[in-house]
């Protein structure tokens, strides 16, 4: 009986070959592609796609003392997951970047406290290369747990308390905010009320500054309630805003899902929208195009933030210091406003 020879599995040289670049150009870009040129990388990409290399994990790791993988870090309740479609975006876009670079991503839901302890546990002992803080809360012992462990991070949203000491990537929420509530002062609308979001995380309090600013003298402190980003809570706001004020011509929400809530209240309350009152929200998530009427809001670029934070950490965990990157947001108008 005669045997098939196997075919040999190609090589980090021949790749190099192929490519017509050095072995350690080959390295670096599978390493992230620092110091390389753009040239370099597209012939070097385009040679492991012909020669049809693949990297061995369990030697790179041995070699690099890495895990190749990362850690998307969600310190929310499980279901907000599949209920907040901008967790959803956020996580498809970091897998994509991590993906392209032939790394990994590890998903850890922590909502709880004994869920938090469990995740910096996991964290510290090795099992991930870096971390991807998503939703954090200020006051949450998990934020300085992490900076205090040295774990390389970088936060989604402006870490309220760390910002010198954690790198970010945020929309910028303040002139978002801005943005929305000239629109609505561009409508003639006067009575402008808003439902920020919670006060411990950044948009929550740094949309409601956006538009405290933009109102200048006209604030009214009672024109202002708080929800929890869920529509329920939007909901309940809008509720409590019209009962307090009738004359309530605009409201400007702090996302799209408490928006959808605001939408529903006036309706409730036999509002039309936007002809009585106009609504604007933030996050151009899929809900904004659900609402009836259609949503107007300020677009956050999900996929440039995912990409950008691990853009980031991979910096921090090549150690270079923790930067912070501050991104437009943009004015989409539809029909409530």
């Amino acid at each position: 009986m005669t045997t098939v020879p196997s075919r040999r599995r190609p090589t980090i040289d021949d790749v190099a070959e192929a490519a017509g670049v050095s072995r350690g150009t080959v390295s670096r870009v599978l390493n992230g592609g620092r110091w390389v040129s753009q040239d370099a990388k597209a012939a070097v990409d385009a040679a492991i796609r012909k020669t049809g290399y693949r990297v061995n994990p369990h030697a790179r790791s041995l070699a690099t003392n890495r895990t190749g993988s990362v850690a998307f870090l969600l310190t929310e309740d499980h279901q907000l997951l599949f209920e907040d479609p901008n967790f959803s975006m956020l996580l498809t876009g970091a897998a994509q970047a991590l993906a392209e670079r032939q790394l990994s991503l590890v998903l850890i839901m922590a909502g709880s406290a004994a869920e938090q302890e469990r995740a910096l546990a996991y964290i510290e002992a090795g099992h991930v290369d870096g971390v991807l803080l998503v939703s954090a809360h200020s006051g949450q012992r998990l934020i300085s747990d992490i900076v205090d462990s040295k774990v390389p991070a970088i936060a989604c949203g402006i870490p309220l308390g760390f910002q010198k000491r954690l790198g970010y990537v945020a929309a910028d929420d303040l002139e978002g905010a801005r943005e929305m509530v000239a629109h609505l002062r561009s409508l003639g609308r006067e009575r402008i009320a808003t439902v920020a979001g919670p006060a411990d995380t950044p948009g929550g309090v740094t949309r409601l500054e956006g538009y405290r600013l933009e109102l200048g003298e006209a604030f009214d402190e009672r024109l202002v309630r708080h929800g929890d980003y869920g529509r329920a809570s939007g909901e309940a706001a809008m509720r409590e805003l019209l009962a307090a004020d009738p004359t309530i011509d605009a409201v400007f929400v702090a996302n799209d899902r408490m928006a959808a809530g605001a939408i529903d209240a006036l309706h409730a309350a036999g509002k039309r929208v936007p002809e009585d009152v106009a609504v604007g929200g933030f996050d151009d998530s899929s809900i904004a195009l659900g609402t009836e009427p259609a949503l107007t809001t300020m677009r956050q670029p999900f996929e440039r933030i995912s990409a950008e934070m691990v853009r980031l950490l991979l910096q921090v965990i090549e150690g270079e210091r923790p930067a912070a990157i501050t991104l437009p947001t943009e004015l989409v108008v539809r029909d409530s406003a």
